[in-house]
C-alpha cells in the first residue's frame, strides 16, 4: 500500500505538471489572439508554477532510497567552547523544529540536557512525516557559526560548532534482532520539565548495546515503559543504521562522496559577523538572509544538496 501510494503521488505530480503546461499553451494562444496582456501574464504565471512543479518532481526522484520515505531520527551536540557552542545547538534545533513546522511534520523530543547556563548539552528528536528522513539526511555533518558572541563581555568575534546526526526511524516491520542478554538497562531519575512526579520517579531509561556500545537513552515520559520503548526504537534505528553503513564500507562505489563528521570538515557556515552570510560547503549554495535560515527555511539548501548527489552520481558514470 506504500508502495502504490508512492507511485500514486508521482503521477499525481507528473498530470499536475501536464496540465499547467497544457493551460499556459491555451492562455499564450488567446493573449496572441486578442491581445490580452492579462492572459499571457496568467500563462507566465503558469509556466512558473510548472518550472516549480518539475523541480519538485526532480528532487522527489532524488528520495527513491529503501529509507527515504521514514520518519527521523536526530540528534544535535555541540562541539567545544562550552556555553557559546551548547547555545550554537540549541540555535539549531530552533532552526529545525521551524522547518519541520513549515512542512507539518510531527516532531517528539525523547532525550534533552540543558546547558548549565545557556543552550543545550545534547538533544535527540524524532520527525515524522513523508520523506522525512529523505530530507534531513542532507543535514548531517558538522555546521559552523561564526558571530559576536552574546556570552563575551569583551564583544570579540566567536567560531562555534555543532553536529548534526540523522537516522532513519526503523518501521516495525523491520526485522533487527536484538538479544535482551547483550543490553545493559538503567534507570534514573529524569532532569528538566515535568513536575513533581518527573523530579521523584526513575522514570528516565537507559539503554547500553554491549557488543557496540551503542548508548540510548529516554526521558520524555513519565511512564519508565513508555521511556524504555522509545529508548528501544532508538537503539533498534542505531543498529539498522550500523548494519547499513557496514555494507555501505564493503562497497567503495557507494560511498565516495561520504565525508567524516568531525571538527573541520563543517558541511555548511552560518556567519552572523563581520558579513551575513550562509553557505554551503558542499554545493557552493549562498544565501544573504540568514535569519531566514535559522527560522526554517532549509528547503533550497536540501534541494541543491539532493540534486547535486544525483549530478555527481551520473558523471560518476
Amino acid at each position: 500500500m506504500k508502495r502504490k501510494a508512492a507511485i500514486e503521488a508521482g503521477l499525481s505530480g507528473i498530470n499536475k505538471i501536464g496540465t499547467l503546461i497544457e493551460e499556459s499553451e491555451v492562455l499564450l494562444e488567446l493573449a496572441e489572439e486578442a491581445h490580452d496582456a492579462a492572459s499571457a501574464k496568467e500563462a507566465s504565471d503558469k509556466l512558473a508554477e510548472a518550472r516549480g512543479a518539475i523541480r519538485a518532481s526532480e528532487v522527489q526522484r532524488m528520495l527513491s532510497g529503501e529509507r527515504d520515505r521514514l520518519n527521523a531520527i536526530v540528534s544535535i551536540h555541540p562541539g567545544a567552547g562550552g556555553t557559546e557552542a551548547q547555545d550554537w545547538a540549541d540555535m539549531l534545533l530552533r532552526m529545525y523544529l521551524r522547518w519541520a513546522e513549515k512542512k507539518s511534520y510531527k516532531v517528539e523530543v525523547v532525550d534533552f540536557l540543558q546547558g548549565e547556563e545557556a543552550g543545550i548539552k545534547s538533544v535527540t528528536f524524532t520527525v515524522g512525516g513523508e520523506y522525512a528522513y529523505g530530507y534531513l539526511k542532507a543535514e548531517m555533518g558538522v555546521h559552523r557559526l561564526v558571530r559576536i558572541s552574546p556570552f563575551d563581555a569583551n564583544k570579540r568575534r566567536h567560531t562555534s560548532f555543532a553536529s548534526v546526526f540523522v537516522y532513519p526511524e526503523i518501521e516495525d516491520d523491520i526485522e533487527v534482532e536484538i538479544n535482551e542478554a547483550d543490553l545493559k538497562v538503567d534507570t534514573f531519575r529524569a532532569s528538566g520539565a515535568g513536575g513533581q512526579h518527573v523530579n521523584k520517579t526513575d522514570s528516565a531509561i537507559r539503554i547500553t548495546h554491549m557488543p557496540t556500545g551503542i548508548v540510548v537513552q529516554c526521558q520524555n515520559e513519565r511512564s519508565q515503559h513508555k521511556n524504555r520503548a522509545m529508548a528501544m526504537k532508538l537503539l533498534r534505528a542505531r543498529l539498522y543504521e550500523l548494519k547499513l553503513k557496514e555494507q555501505e564500507e564493503k562497497m567503495q562505489e557507494y560511498h565516495k562522496e561520504k565525508r567524516d563528521i568531525a571538527w573541520g570538515s563543517q558541511i555548511r557556515s552560518y556567519v552572523l559577523q563581520p558579513y551575513r552570510l550562509v553557505k554551503d560547503h558542499r554545493t557552493g549554495m549562498e544565501a544573504g538572509n540568514v535569519d531566514a535560515v535559522l527560522d526554517g527555511g532549509l528547503d533550497e539548501f536540501i534541494e541543491v544538496y539532493l540534486l547535486g548527489v544525483s549530478d555527481r552520481a551520473k558523471a560518476g558514470g
